[in-house]
């Protein structure tokens, strides 16, 4: 059963189960770089995530949404969450962009674009709906191409933000302190993989594959190690936040 803004409190909240969702997968490879693919360096860090809190969290336990190189829909990433109550959704991505000097991590929230930057993240990573058979039907009538059905989603989640955030700020934080990356902050957007989870979520973009330094960074497995390291942390940090008294 999900829980409402008001009960979300130290006593009462628990983190238990975490769905890691590493991002695209069998016929969407997501973005690229000269030497890599999204789907591929999401995938292993993903996995390196969920292996550190399997040794140093006992207690909680992992489901992946996927562990392999398969096509999942967005709508059964969520669902996926969803059936096994998960306490945490951490969804892996790596970022695009036009403009190859642009690098960093970025953790994106639910909820209102603030820059045509967002809108852009969003809708790439959303048009991956293409590939699924009905996406109008299953998607309420959602257009990956438009604008206001982007506002739209930022209704949804809204009981889970204040969570979402301060789990995003806590990696972002880490990306930064500890591994001396770029960091480009936390932000706000219209992911349809978030939009139908019911618990604190976040999306992560790892860095830009269209960036020369962040791809070859990001397709070093000690650097990838290093990625999954400070994730974790921020899952410690978040968790120990809503469990001590």
């Amino acid at each position: 059963v999900a829980l409402s803004a008001s009960t979300l409190n130290k006593k009462q909240y628990k983190v238990r189960k975490i769905v890691i969702d590493a991002g695209h997968g069998g016929k969407d490879i997501g973005c690229h770089g000269k030497k890599s693919k999204e789907a591929d360096i999401a995938l292993a860090v993903a996995l390196k995530v969920g292996d550190k809190i399997k040794q140093e969290m006992k207690d909680v336990k992992i489901i992946y949404t996927r562990d392999s190189d398969v096509f999942i829909e967005l709508q059964e990433r969520a669902a996926i969450a969803n059936r096994n109550n998960a306490d945490l959704f951490i969804s892996i991505h790596c970022n695009s962009a036009k403009a190859p000097h642009i690098a960093g991590s970025e953790t994106y929230t639910m909820g209102l674009h603030t820059s045509d930057g967002n809108l852009d993240v969003a809708k790439r990573e959303n048009s991956v709906i293409l590939k699924e058979e009905d996406y109008l039907e299953k998607y309420s009538g959602y257009d990956p191409t438009s604008p206001m059905a982007h506002i739209l989603l930022a209704n949804y989640q809204s009981a889970y933000l204040s969570q979402s955030i301060r789990f995003a700020s806590y990696v972002e934080e880490n990306f930064k302190d500890e591994l001396g990356r770029i960091s480009r902050g936390v932000k706000q957007a219209g992911f349809l993989v978030l939009w139908k989870t019911t618990m604190p979520s976040s999306l992560i973009e790892i860095g830009y594959l269209s960036n020369v330094e962040d791809e070859k960074f990001l397709r070093d497995e000690i650097n990838q190690d290093e990625v999954a390291t400070s994730i974790v942390r921020a899952v410690k940090r978040y968790k120990l936040g809503f469990e001590s008294n």
